[in-house]
């Protein structure tokens, strides 16, 4: 499986779901968070130019700025911010590898916030060990034991973990 920034934003709240995408097992689609998610993906920013894919990376929108590209991604709640920066870290790193500079921007509608996204030096080492974690976590032949965290509650993952 290649990694993508979806697998970024899972490494960072929990690495059996990681695991559990990587062998194409969804999270439950009737869990409401993951309805509102869908909902607010679909409708924010409707004028803008939405999902746009680049190799294996597919981004939310592209946002109007002067002489710079500027990609944004649209989340629901910043309670994942880390999560959502590092998948957000990705696609420009993805980008880079292209020769294309761009500015990242994360976009919480039900807040109204937005939080700017450059990519360093450092980021990209970040992302290295972390592509490689994730590289580990899906070649192994079991998932990563049930880690209790802060997302558990409203985890789409949660009957699996806990049933």
């Amino acid at each position: 499986m290649e990694i993508n920034g979806t697998l970024m934003w899972y490494y960072k709240i929990c690495k059996r779901e990681v695991w559990l995408m990587s062998r194409n097992i969804v999270p439950d689609q009737k869990d409401t968070n993951i309805d509102i998610g869908r909902f607010i993906h679909e409708t924010v920013y409707s004028r803008k130019k939405k999902e746009i894919e680049f190799g294996n990376v597919k981004f939310d929108v592209i946002l109007n700025a002067k002489d710079e590209l500027v990609i944004g991604e649209t989340k629901k709640t910043s309670k994942f911010q880390e999560a959502s920066q590092m998948q957000l870290l990705y696609y420009l790193r993805e980008l880079k590898k292209a020769g294309i500079n761009a500015k990242g921007v994360l976009l919480y509608p039900e807040e109204r916030k937005r939080v700017e996204v450059e990519l360093t030096e450092e980021n990209i080492l970040t992302l290295e060990k972390a592509e490689d974690e994730i590289i580990l976590i899906i070649d192994s032949e079991v998932s990563p034991p049930v880690t209790k965290n802060k997302y558990c509650r409203s985890c789409g993952y949660r009957e699996y973990c806990y049933a």
